[in-house]
This record gives C-alpha cells, structure tokens and sequence, in this order.
C-alpha cells in the first residue's frame, strides 16, 4: 500500500512539472514576442531604422530564446513521460517533430536578428545600405513568420488530438488548439501577434493541469492518509 501510494504521488508530480515548464514557456515566448513585435516593423524589407533605437530591446528578447527553448523541450519531454504507454506513436511522433522543428526555426530566427545587431554595433553606416541586411532582415520574417509558425500549429494540433485521447486536460482545451492551429496554419502571414495563439494556449492547459493535479493530490491526501511508521 504503501509502495502504490508512493507511485500515484510520483505521477501526480509529473504533470505539475509539466505544468510548470509550460507556464514558464508561455510567458518567455510571449514576453519574446512583444519585445519583437513593439520594436521591429511589420514590414521585411523596412530601412533598418529600427537598429538605431531597439537594439537592446531586441538584444534583450533574442537572449530570452534559449531559455524559452529549454522550458519548451522540458514541457515537452514530462508531458511524454506523464502520457508513458497511452502514447500514440504516430501523434507522439508528429508532437515531437514539430516541436522540435518549431524550436529550430525559432532558434534560426533569432540568430539571424542576432547577426544583424551585432553587425551594426561594428559597423553602423555599413549594414543598413548593404544587401546582406535586407537578406537576413528577410531571411528572419520568413522563418519566424511562415516555418516556426507553420511548425506551431501542427504542434497545437497532434498536441490538441493527444488531449483527446488521453483525457489530460478538459476537451474545450482541445477544440481551442484546433482553432489557434488554425489561425497559425492559414493566417501567419495575414495576422498581427498571431504567435501569441501558441504561448497562450499552452498557458491555458498548464494552468489547468497544474490546478487539476492539485486537486487530485488533495483527493488522494483525504482518501490516503499518512499512516505512522511503527517502530521496531
């Protein structure tokens, strides 16, 4: 008894993780992305005369990638671990992959907004007028714009089936990651602050496994009780 009442409280932790991984995720990415868009223009081929007065605050939400990259394989990894055997190959591959492959177009993104800072702090007169600066200015829209954000619907929607199937979070959680997915599979290019569908929805079902592991754990406290230990 003891032994099975030690399991459930080992599983119980490893959606809170999850939970707490995605949350952390969420607000990274959201905070990265207000950064980005409040100080880059909308417009790829603008003159650049955003290098003169956001460099830091690019520089600042280009720093915060990384660390929204790890919360996201984290929040990926305990979730995968938390779904063990109920785990759906193909849909476990495709969330897995698209996972992935949305981390590496952000991270590509981010280099490239990372070079052009960098290039300007050495050489100020130089980058703006060169043609390596509309390439790379160009290069990043289009891969944060059209592949990370391509990338993060198909995650919302093996993600979302995976909701599903397993009963991991409520069902209107699913249904709103099919219509976010949506929004990011059809309208990347044509929808301002469409990212911010990614990062708040993956708060929504944090939040609600966070608040539903707590409730179970406190079922499981009333229902189990600790038992004293007898001495030998």
């Amino acid at each position: 008894m003891p032994e099975q009442q030690s399991f459930t409280r080992a599983r119980l932790r490893t959606p809170r993780a999850a939970a707490i991984a995605g949350i952390l995720f969420s607000i990274l990415l959201g905070l990265i992305f207000g950064l980005l868009r409040i100080s880059l223009p909308a417009d790829p081929l603008d003159t650049g005369e955003w290098l003169a007065t956001s460099t830091r605050t690019v520089g600042l939400a280009i720093n915060l990638v990384p660390f929204a990259g790890v919360a996201f394989l984290w929040f990926i990894g305990v979730l995968r671990d938390r779904l063990g055997a109920e785990e759906d190959r193909f849909f476990a591959t495709v969330f897995l992959g698209s996972g992935i492959l949305f981390l590496a177009t952000l991270f590509a993104g981010a280099a490239l907004l990372g070079s052009i800072v960098i290039a300007f702090a050495n050489a100020p007169a130089d980058v703006v007028s060169s043609a390596s600066f509309r390439f790379a200015r160009a290069a990043a829209y289009n891969i944060t714009n059209i592949y990370a954000a391509k990338m993060a619907g198909v995650f919302m929607v093996s993600a979302s089936t995976i909701v599903l199937q397993t009963r991991i979070a409520a069902r209107w959680l699913a249904f709103a990651g099919f219509g976010g997915a949506l929004a990011l599979l059809l309208g990347s290019e044509f929808i301002s602050w469409n990212f911010a569908v990614l990062p708040a929805w993956v708060l929504m079902i944090s939040v609600y496994i966070l608040c539903d592991n707590f409730q179970v754990s406190a079922k499981l406290d009333r229902w189990h009780p600790t038992m004293p230990t007898r001495r030998r």
